[in-house]
């Protein structure tokens, strides 16, 4: 399908403030991005890197005052989730490199925490993929999803205790119960078409069978129309901005996917 994405976020700044951004989809096995547009208001020079987990950043200093980004973008992204039943377990010796570091605990993903929990949980599961759709079952089950549940990022251990978090909370959970079984697992932050309240999303993906599959508690039923900015260890890695000095958040963030026709 192709889809059309916005994202416009507004800040009022006391002083000028260095951010780190991460707003531009890419192109990979899942999505093609045909047209992108990238605006700030004022303008102020700004400078594009690729960081360690592949993502495209941009890094800028905004002026005093208000401060205006602009992104869209239009992309092919699949009409489905693609799902593997069966999907065998990779031993971490025949692991890629690559992958590797999303065995580890990380920030909000103590993964060295949940290994008799997650081992009970998929007791009766093959090694692999079915492992990782009966956490998504348990957390769609025990964890409620609540959007405006928690502003700042909580870790997995918190989101257990609570039993109700946002998207990135859930994901946090997943994925450490994953690596807690030496199943790499990463957050995907970005958007969903038809997601309900429109906003950035988050999920999770875990490594089985030899590539990378999607996994989203929030969501009832398996469904096309993702579309990827960012992906890293957890919501430390994949946060849409970063400043740096006193503390400046959005004002107002608006986001917008819609279906449009093929090119």
């Amino acid at each position: 399908m192709w889809l059309r994405t916005s994202c416009e976020l507004k800040f009022n700044i006391d002083t000028p403030t260095p951010f780190v951004l991460m707003l531009r989809p890419r192109s990979g096995t899942q999505q093609w991005v045909a047209a992108e547009e990238y605006s700030l208001s004022p303008y102020v020079p700004a400078f594009e890197f690729t960081d360690d987990f592949g993502n495209l950043c941009q890094r800028l200093v905004a002026p005093a005052g208000d401060f205006s980004i602009v992104t869209s973008a239009k992309v092919m992204t699949a009409d489905y989730i693609d799902v593997e039943p069966g999907g065998v377990f990779v031993d971490v010796q025949n692991l890629p490199d690559s992958v590797l570091k999303y065995l580890l605990p990380s920030r909000y993903c103590e993964s060295d925490r949940f290994n008799d929990m997650a081992m009970e949980l998929t007791s009766n599961q093959l090694p692999g993929y079915d492992q990782v759709a009966e956490i998504e079952r348990w957390l769609t089950k025990t964890i409620r999803f609540e959007s405006g549940s928690s502003q700042y990022p909580v870790s997995a251990v918190e989101v257990y205790d609570r039993r109700v978090g946002v998207c990135r909370d859930l994901s946090h959970l997943g994925i450490a119960l994953c690596r807690s079984l030496s199943i790499p697992a990463r957050m995907v932050v970005g958007y969903l078409h038809m997601l309900k309240p429109m906003e950035l999303h988050a999920w999770f993906e875990a490594f089985v069978a030899g590539r990378w599959y999607t996994f989203d508690a929030t969501q009832q039923t398996k469904r096309g129309g993702y579309i990827s900015i960012g992906y890293g260890r957890d919501a430390a890695d994949v946060a849409i901005y970063n400043q740096f000095g006193p503390a400046v958040f959005a004002y107002e963030q608006n986001v917008c996917v819609e279906l449009i026709d093929e090119m």
